[in-house]
Parts: C-alpha cells; structure tokens; sequence
C-alpha cells in the first residue's frame, strides 16, 4: 500500500504536481488527426488545462488557450484562417505561437503584447501529440507502431472517469485477465443467453485467459530499457500442462502499454492520458500490420472511433476485453485510496511501476530528464527493447509452424475480432481482408515447402 501522501504523489497531474510536471515532459498523444476532417477545432482537455486545437487553412496544427484575450469567448467557436485561428466575436486572430497577428478594428491592429497559451503540437502516424513543458521540447519519439510500414491503423478513443493511475496499474497486473477476461467474461455471456454460440471454441479468449490461473509459481517485474516488463512462471507440478515462463505485454514509460509483436497481424498500444485528476483519456493505437510477402489493403487516412461501453439503456456493455478493463478501473472510485489496499504476491509488478513512476518524478524535481525523454530524434524505437524481425517481419514468417499454428489475432476474417474492441472499428473490413490475405499465403508456403522438389 501508500501513504496517503506518496498516493497524492503519484496522481495529481494538474500544473504544479510532482506528476504533472513529469507528464510535461513528454509529447502526449491526444486526438486523431481524422477528428479534425469533419471540424477544424476542437476543445480538449490535456493534465487539467482546457485547450482549443485547430488546423488553419494552410494545414498548420495548433493548440492554444480556450478563451480570447479580448472578451473570453470561447475559441471552440473559432474560426480557421489561412493562417491561425479568429476569434467569432470580433476576429482577432492567434497563430500557433499563440501570439495575437491581427485585431480587426482597432487602431493600432498589430500592437499587441500579450498571448495566449500556446503548446508545440506534431502529427506522428495519425496522432497528434502536445509538448505542454518546458522548453527546448525534447524530440517527438517514433516508437515503433506509430512509424510501423505496410499495415492498417485505427484508432479508439475512450473518457473514463478515473485516475489515469488506475488505468495504467492495469498493465502491470498480469494476472487479472483470469478473471476479468475470463470468469467475468463468462459470466457476461452465460446471462445474455449466448455462451455456446460465442465461447464454444476452445480457442475463445475467456477459456485461454481462465487457464493463465492454472499452475502460478511467481510473478515477476525487472526494469527495462524503456519501462519494464513483466510475467508469470508456471510450474507443472502445481497444475500448469508445462514449466514455463510468460511474458506479458511491455510497458513504456509513462503510460503506454504494448500489446502484440511488432509487425504482426494486430498489436496496439493502449496509451493511458491524464485529462485531469479524476478522468483518463484511453487511447488504444491499433496496428494490424502485413508480413512480408502479403499486400496490405488500401487505406486513406488513420480513422478513430469510439467504442461504447453502455448499450441504449445506459447498462454496461461487457462483452469484449476493453470494456471489462474500464468498469474495474472505474470501480476503484476517482482516485482510489491506495492507502487502505491489500496488496498480494501477484501485484509485484504494480510495486515496480509505482517506484519507477515515484524514481522519475525525482529526476525531474532534480532538474534532470526523465526516462524516454529522448533529445536526439532517431528513425524508430522499439519500444519492446527488440527489433521484430525475428517473427512476423522476418522473410521465412509464414513457414515456421509456431506462428502459422496460433494466435487468433490474425482470425479476425473468422470472428474473432469480435471480442474485443475492434470490432467497433471503422477499419474492421480492412483488417479482415489482411487477415484472410496472410491466411492463404501461410498456406500457399506451406504446402511449397511440404511438396517435393520435382
């Protein structure tokens, strides 16, 4: 457990908090560049500031105060000029800069000395980041899926009314998904009446999680280049078919999370962005990639979505992972107490990512850089701490029996993107059409490899 103090800490993320002068340190995602196509502004809120984000007439983002400086109208209402953003009132116009460039009317239009709150923003593989700390901003890092090549992209956006800490504690907890993915998702689907038609197959995420139960030697953490990563041992002699030890998804500090190998059929990164203290904007980056040899289908832009989590009766919608992961996360309460919790052996790895998230905010009230504040741009960071090209990027990906014999995120042309919230995505045809692409070339490879030479 924490203190109520250390518990303080770790969670308020407004200006001035220890956490939220280390999130200002970093770029952090928060829209869809396709969320501007329909409206060039949009009101957002980013570490308990209220913003107003555009893209003006000349393709320019940016992202400045809410209010105009003349008489505080909101600039949601804004109007996008070839260069900046007016005011709807009166026309004064803010560049990205967030420098007053015109005050239409006035005698002296361009002799204005104040400003409004401006903050860098960058688009980076659909996304559109904010640097809201001090300056020179380090580099915008390209971790590997916002950069990844030959793949189609969505992405899911979702307002939850918790802490942003209690969404990202979710991904050091290895062991919740028997439960949450797997009792509860049976639970869910044995009272809709429809268990035998979603969870017949021995391959359905509830039966492959509820097993992970079986057999728990030890969970483990270590640190790593870039966060740290986690699993769980097993032990046949405790129940599990084998000794083995299993890897979970890897966390990127401060609140990303990976899922999926890079370069494979589906993998994402669940991004957990403060808006303020007590709501969370969960962003899941869905990568859904094409292995060598396959060609990816056609897409235009980056689209986004909102998967729902209530149904029309404003009851709780829990039949698919993500949905599962919100309402415990949410349950906690608006800042969970962490002062009064019972913590046992399988939360070895959220007492790592408290003290390495406690460690960083250190360095920064030091004066130093945090961890993946990068000041150099490179071409791409694998944010797993390993390039991918041993699996589904290598060239010989299709013959090697351990991938073309599992894993049902490369089914989803078969149902099962249904279990999760993909299947709310705008790409989903997109995505089935690769699937059912790198089907056939996995079994057009084979069967060469199978055949005799003549």
């Amino acid at each position: 457990m924490l203190t109520v103090e250390m518990n303080e800490r770790l969670t308020r993320v407004g200006p001035g908090t220890p956490c939220g002068e280390l999130m200002r340190r970093y770029w952090i995602p928060f829209a869809a560049a396709s969320q501007l196509d329909d409206n060039p502004v949009r009101k957002v809120r980013i570490l308990g500031e209220d913003l107003v984000l555009y893209r003006d007439k000349s393709g320019t983002l940016g992202l400045i105060g809410e209010r105009c400086l003349h008489r505080l109208v909101d600039m949601k209402y804004g109007i996008p000029d070839q260069n900046g953003l007016r005011c709807p009132y009166h026309g004064w116009l803010y560049g990205e800069d967030g420098v007053c460039r015109d005050r239409p009317m006035e005698s002296n239009r361009g002799n204005f000395t104040q400003k409004t709150k401006a903050y860098p923003v960058h688009e980076l593989g659909g996304m559109i980041f904010a640097y809201m700390g001090p300056l020179p901003a380090p580099a915008l890092p390209k971790w590997d899926l916002f950069v990844w090549p030959d793949a189609i992209k969505q992405i899911a956006f979702n307002v939850l009314d918790c802490n942003w800490l209690q969404c990202q504690e979710n991904t050091g907890d290895p062991a919740h998904s028997v439960w949450t993915h797997g009792e509860l998702f049976k639970y869910v689907l044995e009272r809709q009446g429809n268990y035998a038609d979603r969870a017949s197959d021995i391959d359905h995420t509830l039966h492959k999680r509820t097993s992970w139960g079986i057999g728990i030697k030890d969970v483990y953490a270590r640190q790593s280049q870039y966060g740290f990563e986690k699993g769980i041992i097993y032990s046949k002699a405790l129940g599990a078919n084998e000794d083995r030890d299993d890897k979970h998804s890897t966390v990127i500090f401060p609140f990303y999370t990976q899922t999926g190998k890079t370069g494979s059929p589906r993998s994402e990164y669940q991004i957990r962005v403060p808006i303020d203290d007590t709501h969370t904007l969960h962003i899941c980056y869905q990568v859904y990639a094409a292995p060598p040899g396959v060609e990816v289908p056609k897409q235009d832009n980056v689209p986004w979505y909102e998967p729902p989590t209530v149904d029309e009766n404003g009851v709780p919608i829990l039949d698919y992972v993500l949905a599962q992961d919100a309402i415990v996360w949410v349950a906690q309460g608006d800042i969970t107490d962490r002062s009064k919790e019972s913590l046992g052996r399988t939360d070895v790895p959220i007492v790592l990512l408290r003290r390495q998230l406690d460690e960083q905010i250190s360095r920064v009230e030091r004066g130093e850089d945090p961890m993946n504040c990068f000041r150099e741009e490179m071409d791409i960071i694998f944010g797993a701490g390993e390039s991918p090209y041993d699996g589904w990027a290598a060239p010989d990906w299709a013959t090697r029996s351990r991938f073309f014999s599992q894993n049902f995120r490369k089914m989803y042309h078969k149902g099962f993107g249904n279990d999760d919230a993909d299947r709310y995505g705008p790409a989903l045809d997109l995505v089935k059409e690769l699937h059912r692409r790198v089907e056939e070339f996995e079994i057009e490879a084979n069967s060469r490899v199978k055949t005799p030479a003549e």
